[in-house]
């Protein structure tokens, strides 16, 4: 396993992190055996940071750590990360009694690495509002925290504010070799590096697409290579890549995918890719893009929409279900674009086709028209119900 420092605290971090999001699954629970067979076995191998946060697995995911982390000493072998369910708080009470819980639940006395989850401009500004930075500064004084980070799900433009908002240890964004534009993108990489933030890669295979089997054509181009790699490889090698990555999350549930990670990771070392790898990594990616059914960049140019639409997140969620043939897309568009965790609503019907996107758009795209098919594709007559439904859930988890 190799291993990378975070500038501010010296911490030696594994560049593999075990994401608590995608445990393995018996009758719609955490299978808990396999999952605890899974963590345990890469910690032994090296694994020191393990992230979970508040909704996983609908609130179970803490309660599940809590319960095997302890055993054993595993607690003390790792850095443990999770975050603070800031839409669930109004004030910093609210937060520290949130913080409290969470103690509990993962039966620990503080948590190394904890994060305002979920973060874009609108409901950062809302985050400060309750009194979020006060509630850092005194969880850090307390010890219930030791380091303050935040996850980042929004446009491009708003990634440096926040970074600049807040003495941050650390940073997650979403980072792959699709999406170098996408959300905070490469420039926030850059950014956050130049203020010495550790930095953790969350998607780092696009929900698993990534490490599918490729369209043909993606695929000829791997095969191109003297050096045969799995498709999750090039993906990871690439990102391991960049010397301003501390540590990528995984979200593994099974035991292969673990083993082929963890050997990944053991010889992943930053500026160790040929130009001519990373140049097939980017002929891949172009090759990606041409394929799908909207030719989206995530530039962000079309976004605010007057109605809110989450253009860019609509077209990835889009494309993800056709050119990856991805399950989890409706589910995660319903997440991502209905309100649920925070934020305000995002979702293709609230296009009213006023045309504004169509001025700003560099790709040209035929924004509203493609809105119409992500609509038909993901919104139909359980949209609402199953908004309302997920909303009481979250709600009952408070």
């Amino acid at each position: 396993m190799q291993y990378r420092t975070v500038p501010k605290n010296g911490d030696k971090l594994s560049i593999l992190g075990f994401g608590a999001m995608r445990l393995p699954m018996k009758r719609r629970q955490i299978d808990e055996n396999r999952a605890q067979a899974q963590i345990y076995s890469a910690i032994d191998q090296g694994v020191n940071y393990v992230d979970t946060a508040w909704p996983y697995h609908n609130g179970a995911s803490e309660t599940f750590l809590g319960k095997i982390l302890p055993q054993n000493g595993y607690r003390e072998k790792i850095k443990l990360a999770t975050k603070l369910p800031h839409w669930s708080a109004k004030s910093k009470t609210d937060m520290l009694n949130l913080l409290d819980k969470q103690l509990a639940k993962l039966h620990t006395d503080h948590i190394d690495y904890y994060l305002v989850h979920n973060l874009n401009k609108d409901n950062w500004g809302l985050a400060k509002e309750h009194s979020v930075l006060e509630f850092l500064d005194e969880a850090l004084k307390s010890g219930k925290i030791i380091n303050a980070g935040f996850s980042y799900h929004g446009a491009a433009r708003d990634f440096n504010s926040i970074v600049d908002d807040y003495d941050w240890t650390f940073c997650q964004l979403q980072y792959n070799y699709l999406d170098t534009e996408n959300q905070a993108g490469k420039a926030g990489l850059e950014y956050a590096a130049s203020k010495d933030l550790g930095i953790i890669v969350m998607e780092p295979l696009r929900g698993g697409n990534l490490s599918k089997t490729p369209p043909k054509a993606v695929q000829q181009i791997w095969d191109e290579s003297e050096e045969k790699k799995t498709a999750a490889e090039w993906s990871l090698r690439w990102i391991w890549d960049h010397p301003q990555v501390t540590t990528v999350l995984s979200g593994m549930n099974e035991e292969a995918h673990i083993e082929e990670n963890i050997k990944i990771a053991s010889g992943a070392l930053p500026n160790a890719m040929s130009e001519s790898d990373r140049n097939r990594v980017d002929t891949a990616a172009a090759t990606f893009r041409q394929l799908m059914k909207a030719g989206c960049t995530g530039c962000q140019y079309c976004v605010p929409c007057p109605k809110n639409v989450n253009i860019p997140g609509c077209f990835e969620l889009y494309n993800s279900l056709h050119t990856f043939k991805e399950k989890r897309a409706k589910f995660r568009y319903l997440v991502l674009n209905g309100g649920i965790i925070g934020g305000k609503p995002g979702m293709a019907s609230q296009c009213i086709d006023c045309g504004v996107c169509l001025e700003k758009c560099p790709q040209n795209l035929p924004i509203p028209d493609l809105l119409k098919d992500v609509k038909n594709d993901f919104e139909g007559i359980m949209t609402k119900p199953t908004l309302w439904l997920a909303k009481q859930v979250v709600k009952r988890m408070r």
